[in-house]
């Protein structure tokens, strides 16, 4: 049977809310996710196909409703084939916003509008005139403001970068980002109160940021979490051509590399993207590894590494994996930020560790 109407929804909601609930969520959260009609944000999502291409899924349709109301994540945005935009997985946003630990009465700036949902839960929360959202597309923020509106919430929805923040409505008790990031936009801790927290995806982490006094120090929380890039112009890095490199050999096995190193390879390597290729049987045949800067690596099970552009990255790979013989506790992470560097860390802020790369504001 096909779900459409706002008493079937509601139902949906409610189960989802009692498994969030179930979980151990804050019960103010698991209370906005029960009064937030999810399905009024994410009227049409992309589902992918078994042969790769993408299926338009629109209100009304079988399943519709059913998925908008698993705790899953929808993409709601294809550019060219690649996705663009989602409505995050609901236990992944709330883990997020319970690491936030608002109060009454603070002032968000939430980077990552998308379908504005996640706004909603804040302006539930907190009242709309304390939540600024901000994303870099406006045809994200206008449907964003629609869907608002449509639930009867009105927060300030910008358009524009939001790593310049938004000084006009600063300043801000707490920044949540719902977007991948390689280091903390330092407008933000221009722009942040007295004291103020932060909840930043930083690579394939999310990190919980405490700001005081023009400073910021903060460590990751245990959860894998992965968000699509902040977007300017590109899509993101391509994978290079290898062409000539000369071959060179490596010792380290293939098979759980990129399950232990996923982590501590995003901070080593910003942007970084990575693939496999299989091998015989279950066995990994080979790996590929590319960064923005043009650089990419292959390594393949027989022991044989090629690699081209300005990096060495299998250097940085061997490096890691003697350190990591196992996928280390994400909580061992920290960062230490200042306006000249920000550095993240492994177990102690002066033990061994990496410098992020600045974020450019768009101009």
């Amino acid at each position: 049977m096909t779900l459409t109407t706002d008493t079937d929804a509601g139902a949906l909601r409610d189960v989802l809310a009692d498994q969030l609930a179930a979980a151990g969520y804050g019960p103010e959260w698991v209370r906005a996710v029960r009064a937030v009609p999810r399905h009024l944000f994410v009227p049409v999502f992309h589902d992918q196909d078994p042969a790769g291409g993408w299926r338009t899924v629109h209100a009304g349709d079988p399943g519709y409703l059913d998925a908008v109301y698993q705790d899953r994540a929808l993409t709601t945005q294809v550019t060219d084939g690649v996705p663009t935009s989602s409505s995050s997985e609901p236990a992944l946003m709330l883990a997020m916003l319970d690491a936030l630990d608002v109060e009454a009465g603070n002032r968000v700036l939430e980077y990552g509008t998308g379908t504005g949902w996640n706004a909603a839960l804040l302006a539930h929360r907190l009242g709309d005139a304390n939540v600024t959202t901000v994303d870099v597309d406006p045809e994200l923020t206008a449907g964003a403001a629609r869907h608002l509106a449509r639930a009867g919430y009105r927060p300030t929805v910008h358009s524009g970068d939001g790593a310049a923040g938004s000084p006009d409505h600063a300043p801000f008790d707490r920044f949540i980002a719902t977007c991948g990031l390689q280091s903390v936009p330092w407008p933000w801790v221009e722009q942040a109160a007295g004291s103020a927290v932060m909840i930043v995806p930083i690579g394939w982490g999310l990190a919980r940021i405490d700001v005081r006094k023009g400073e910021a120090h903060g460590r990751f929380l245990p959860q894998d979490a992965y968000f699509m890039a902040r977007r300017t112009h590109a899509f993101g890095p391509r994978f290079g051509a290898l062409e000539g490199a000369v071959p060179n050999r490596t010792g380290v096995g293939l098979d759980d590399l990129m399950d232990r190193l996923q982590f501590p390879l995003s901070l080593a390597l910003p942007g970084y993207r990575w693939c496999t290729w299989p091998g015989d049987g279950k066995a990994t045949g080979s790996v590929g590894i590319w960064t923005p800067d043009g650089s990419t690596v292959t390594a393949t099970a027989d022991g044989t590494v090629r690699q081209t552009g300005p990096r060495r990255l299998w250097d940085v790979v061997e490096d890691l994996d003697q350190d990591f013989r196992s996928a280390p506790d994400r909580t061992d992470f920290g960062l230490t930020l200042t306006s000249s560097r920000q550095r993240a860390w492994w177990r102690h802020p002066d033990g061994p560790g990496w410098d992020l790369p600045a974020t450019v504001v768009a101009g």
